[in-house]
């Protein structure tokens, strides 16, 4: 860290300030907690899977009939895949909304509030998860009123589309929340759910990566470099292997 002249240099002295606010842990690893979100060193490289057990552990039976019934309508099935259901993409949701995603961990949730620009991602002061709540409870009084109070889920596939495009237009009025960025914010968390690792709980059967010829994680793929425009050869593989590692 010293110079030449026997001085200490800049960066030396920043790496030594460095090294005296890290606090001290057993050998070969520490936990740091900041702000509610830990980071423990070793864990980047070992993804958690979504909680097995069965059931939705954040959707009460309300919001969850409305999630399953608006994700198939997004992705119904034909003939290049299964549908939202059977690729688990509520459950997927749920999963996220109960754990750190839901609480809004990696985000900035701190004010002040102006009006967000739409290049400027999440902006509220409600976590995701309560951003769901609200919007779900208020979708629920929307439909009843405007359908003579059925539920979203009893609805038929054509009138269910029609409220769902009038969400995605802002011409349904939510208390609380927007109308029309829970609709982007429900569409980005089905895509998600459909094309992530079925570690996460969606893309069951890797079903999605089969439709679009993806093949996944495989270590190596030195062999199919250069090859632009090629298909890969390879059938679809998650992270924990080709089999259904979490089921609803």
């Amino acid at each position: 860290m010293a110079d030449k002249r026997g001085g200490v240099t800049r960066r030396g002295l920043l790496w030594a300030g460095g090294l005296a606010a890290i606090p001290l842990a057993p050998a070969g690893a520490f936990t740091y907690q900041a702000g509610g979100m830990p980071w423990e060193s070793g864990a980047a490289d070992n993804p958690r899977a979504a909680d097995p057990r069965p059931g939705y552990l954040f959707f009460d039976a309300a919001e969850a009939s409305f999630i399953e019934s608006a994700a198939e309508r997004m992705v119904p099935p034909d003939a290049h895949g299964p549908g939202a259901k059977e690729l688990g993409i509520p459950f997927f949701i749920d999963r996220q909304l109960a754990g750190p995603y839901g609480l809004g961990n990696a985000f900035y949730m701190q004010g002040p509030w102006p009006e967000a620009q739409k290049t400027q991602g999440y902006q509220s002061k409600l976590p995701p998860a309560g951003y769901y709540r609200a919007a779900l409870k208020s979708i629920g009084k929307a439909v009843a009123e405007r359908y003579q109070g059925a539920a979203f889920a009893s609805l038929s596939p054509a009138q269910q589309d029609d409220f769902l495009k009038d969400l995605e237009t802002g011409k349904v009025e939510l208390q609380d929340v927007d109308g029309k960025y829970f609709f982007t914010l429900l569409l980005q968390n089905v895509r998600e759910g459909m094309f992530s690792d079925p570690l996460y709980g969606g893309n069951r059967d890797l079903a999605a990566w089969k439709m679009i010829g993806f093949p996944g994680a495989h270590y190596d793929y030195r062999d199919f470099a250069g090859h632009h425009g090629e298909k890969v050869p390879l059938d679809p593989i998650g992270l924990l292997g080709r089999g259904n590692p979490v089921k609803s």
